[in-house]
Formats: C-alpha cells, sequence, structure tokens
C-alpha cells in the first residue's frame, strides 16, 4: 500500500467531502493595470506575462484561471501579481493546500466548460459550482510533494531532449559544411547549367471550380517548400487546369526552389509527379551531370547566401537568379557519397525530431495519468 493509500484508510476511510468551488475559494476579477507605474510585479493575461508594474493586487499564492481565450491554461502563482480582466484570480480558503486545487483544476479540462460561441469563455457561476474534493490537509500535502517531484523530472527530461537535439543539430550542420566544402579542383557550374529544363508553374483560376473540384494531379504552394521531401500536396487539382494554364506537371525528382514571400530561398525534392504554383522554380537536374540529391544539399547548405540575392522587403528572388546560382559539381560518384552521408545523418536527426516530440507526448501522458490516478477520490456520503 502506498503512503497515500495509508493516508487515505487511516483519515478518510469512507471518503471525501466535495465542496462547491464558491464555498472553498473565492474567485476575483481582474483589472486594467495601464494607469500603474513600471515595476517588479507581474501582470498576468491569459498567454501568461504581459507586462510588470508597481502595485500587485494579490499577494498569492493563488491559481488563475482565464475568463476568455485559451481557457486551458491555468497558472499557480505564490508570489506578488497583478491579472487583468481575461483572467481570474483565486483567494484560497484554509482548507485547501493552493497548490492541490491547482493540480485538481488541471484535471477537469475546463475548456470544455466553454459558455461562449465565439471566443472561449467562463463565468463566475459556472466555476463556482465546480464540486472539489477537500480530503485532510495531510493528504493534500503528500499528493502535491508527489506531483511536484514528478513536474520537476518531466522538466528535467525535456531539457535532456532539448539538449540532444540541439547538439545533433550543431554536429549535423558542422558535418554538412565539411562535406560541402569543395576542394580546389573541384569544376563549378549553375544551376542552370546543370539542368535540363528550368520552369515555374502557375495558380489555375480560382474561380473555376472545375479546376480544383475532384483533383488528383497534386499541386505544390511555396508554403509547403520546407527543405522536406514532397510526398504529397494539401491541394489538388484537374487535367483541365492543367491543359488550361501553365501549371504543368513536372516529373519526380526535381530541386524545388522557393522564390517569393516568407519561405524564398528555402528547397525542397518532390518524390512524386506534381505541379507548382508560379512561385516555385523548379529545376530538372540532368543525371547524367549531377545527382538531384547533392543539389538538394547544395541549395539547402547555401540558404542563407541565396536569400540575400533576394530584393525587398520579403527578399523575392526570380527564375534567372536561382538558374545563375554558382554550384561545385565534383564527380557524380562523389556526388552520390556526399548525398547519402548527408542523407544518412539528416535521417538520424530528423529521427531524434520526430522522436524528441513523442517521447514528450508518453511522458506527459504518463503524468496526466498518475496525476489524474492521484485526484480521483471516493466520495463520502452525506
Amino acid at each position: 500500500m502506498s503512503q497515500i493509500e495509508e493516508l487515505i484508510e487511516r483519515l478518510c476511510p469512507d471518503g471525501v467531502p466535495f465542496r462547491p468551488l464558491g464555498e472553498v475559494t473565492r474567485i476575483r476579477n481582474g483589472k486594467d493595470y495601464k494607469h500603474l507605474g513600471i515595476g517588479a510585479v507581474p501582470v498576468f493575461g491569459t498567454g501568461g506575462v504581459m507586462a510588470h508594474v508597481d502595485t500587485a493586487a494579490f499577494a498569492g499564492p493563488s491559481v488563475l484561471i482565464p475568463r476568455k481565450g485559451s481557457l486551458n491554461k491555468l497558472y499557480f502563482v505564490d508570489t506578488p501579481f497583478w491579472t487583468v480582466d481575461t483572467i481570474f484570480y483565486t483567494e484560497i480558503g484554509p482548507e485547501l493546500n493552493p497548490k492541490f486545487f491547482y493540480y485538481y483544476l488541471a484535471t477537469l479540462h475546463l475548456e470544455e466548460m466553454n459558455q461562449a460561441g465565439g471566443v472561449p469563455s467562463l463565468t463566475q457561476t459556472i466555476l463556482n459550482r465546480i464540486g472539489i474534493p477537500v480530503p485532510p490537509l495531510e493528504v493534500q500535502h503528500e499528493i502535491v510533494r508527489i506531483l511536484d517531484t514528478f513536474t520537476n523530472l518531466e522538466a528535467e527530461l525535456e531539457a535532456e531532449l532539448e539538449a540532444e537535439l540541439e547538439s545533433r543539430r550543431l554536429q549535423y550542420k558542422l558535418y554538412q559544411e565539411k562535406l560541402l566544402t569543395p576542394s580546389s579542383d573541384t569544376h563549378w557550374s549553375t544551376l542552370g547549367e546543370i539542368s535540363t529544363r528550368v520552369s515555374s508553374g502557375a495558380t489555375p483560376l480560382r474561380s473555376r471550380p472545375d479546376y480544383y473540384e475532384d483533383g488528383t494531379i497534386p499541386w505544390l504552394r511555396t508554403q509547403e517548400v520546407d527543405f522536406n521531401e514532397i510526398t504529397d500536396t494539401a491541394i489538388k487539382i484537374t487535367p483541365r487546369a492543367t491543359r488550361e494554364s501553365s501549371a504543368k506537371l513536372i516529373p519526380e525528382h526535381c530541386v524545388i526552389v522557393a522564390m517569393y514571400g516568407a519561405t524564398a530561398a528555402k528547397v525542397a525534392t518532390n518524390l512524386i509527379p506534381l505541379t507548382t504554383n508560379q512561385a516555385c522554380c523548379n529545376l530538372q537536374i540532368d543525371p547524367s551531370v549531377a545527382s538531384y540529391r547533392y543539389v538538394f544539399h547544395w541549395v539547402k547548405n547555401q540558404y542563407q547566401r541565396l536569400r540575400g540575392l533576394g530584393e525587398g522587403s520579403q527578399s523575392n528572388l526570380n527564375a534567372k537568379k536561382v538558374k545563375s546560382f554558382p554550384i561545385p559539381v565534383p564527380s557524380l560518384r562523389e556526388q552520390e557519397r556526399i548525398a547519402a552521408d548527408l542523407d544518412t545523418f539528416d535521417a538520424l536527426v530528423n529521427d531524434l525530431s520526430s522522436g524528441l516530440p513523442a517521447e514528450l507526448n508518453a511522458r506527459r501522458q504518463q503524468y496526466e495519468y498518475y496525476r489524474d490516478k492521484l485526484l480521483t477520490f471516493k466520495e463520502l456520503k452525506s
């Protein structure tokens, strides 16, 4: 039997009383802070700390509960603070350990109690009716101790995994630079010269449903170009759209460079035949001269340099600048070796990148399960 189970068996064997939240806690509204001076007291809104002022609304400890917006973002604050009118603060009665109250509220998924059709919102009336378990304080303190320990362990794991990922990324970057640094006798060419065809696509008229409805041909937009391999697209167009617009099909294994907007100079390669919008420069690499994977890695490595050639506030490029961009061209055998090494290292980093969220999510689910189990009580019958 665990220590918690022993405490419950000894102190509340018949169950735990549940009390309306409004009986054990007083909910207070936040206020505007703009009339206050600058200081060290944090001002909380739904999204977290938004300013610092010289006056506190409450000394704490308190649980802050969003009134509007992200209703699942609870905050536990044990120092003086101020809150704005989008978030409630609570004055917690002596029957509750404030941190216990915070942990219990986190199990309730308050976002599911939304009372508005537009911006999510909660009311004091709804909150005050929530049943809160009130076990003996000794039980509450022990639950808080356990959950605090678990929370700290989770935070440490997250920091370790993030540090490992950053270390791998740095290692990959250095390795990439080394592999893609040409020898002094390497032949240089341009992206246009090593391509059999350079093209851009088009956007079929949006006002033509017959260009999009039941479309089967992948149509790539620049926002989908992100140093990646394209295996599908969010939007498909019809064969008629390709016949009646400039969005022509390009073969697989092209190197696609985004030319406009926030994605300018980003690169992708397509593993499927597809069409693109007009903001993509599509390079069909001559396989007798260059490996498309090598070209992809070179352009990816040169992102900042290529983007620096752009014009305007969004560093927009054009096909001429992309075609004239220089590239070292060692032997095909050497290109394939470099590309294979970078593909392998890239996969290691990406596996860690995808594994990191999965590992963190598994830990969080484990934590939430344990938390919810600790905070589930048999209700005392009246």
